[in-house]
């Protein structure tokens, strides 16, 4: 493809048997079948203290701060599969978007996420696929000037909706997140 996009894919959970690392890296497959290049990467390697502006005052910005914006940046697009806690946002992801948000010197406010564009999936042990997480992780990245397509995909019953190869077991969820991945492919190809 002449002009394939680059997507980074992760998920907001630190737990190294996550569902929603298995589902973040099976969409990821999805996006590189529908022509787009991707890059997964675990939180876990960019380990972050609480976010705090004194702290930042003080020493900076992390490093794993400015690796992980550095990934953002050469990105145009993101997949990413958020975990639901207590109907909201992890506080993993919420604390990376918030240091990623901050700028570095001479670098404009939001730089790493204004006009990016993600898809956003869930999967959750519980009967709602941790579906009403991504209303809050939707709010927060429009709100910083991420175009976040309006396909989504939450699945439920995580612990029975894999395979033991990492593939989603039933059909029509797959089906459904094969669609999310063609389409962040194809607005992030055309908006690139």
């Amino acid at each position: 493809m002449s002009n394939q996009p680059k997507i980074l894919a992760f998920a907001g959970s630190s737990r190294i048997a996550s569902f929603n690392k298995k589902l973040v890296k099976f969409a990821a497959e999805q996006v590189k079948k529908a022509g787009g290049e991707v890059r997964y990467v675990d939180l876990l390697d960019y380990p972050l203290p609480i976010f705090n502006e004194d702290l930042e005052t003080q020493e900076g910005l992390p490093q794993k701060v400015m690796e992980f914006k550095r990934l953002l940046r050469e990105h145009q697009g993101f997949l990413i599969s958020c975990p639901e806690y207590n109907g909201s946002i992890t506080p993993l992801l919420k604390n990376t978007i918030d240091w990623a948000s901050r700028p570095e010197l001479n670098e404009k406010p939001l730089s790493c996420f204004k006009g990016k564009v993600a898809a956003l999936l869930s999967t959750s042990p519980g009967g709602l696929g941790g579906i009403r997480g991504l209303v809050h992780v939707r709010a927060i990245l429009e709100g910083i000037g991420v175009l976040v397509i309006p396909e989504q995909k939450a699945i439920p019953n995580a612990g029975q909706a894999f395979d033991e190869s990492g593939q989603l077991k039933d059909e029509k969820q797959a089906q459904g997140v094969i669609t999310i991945a063609q389409k962040l492919t194809e607005v992030t190809t055309k908006l690139s």
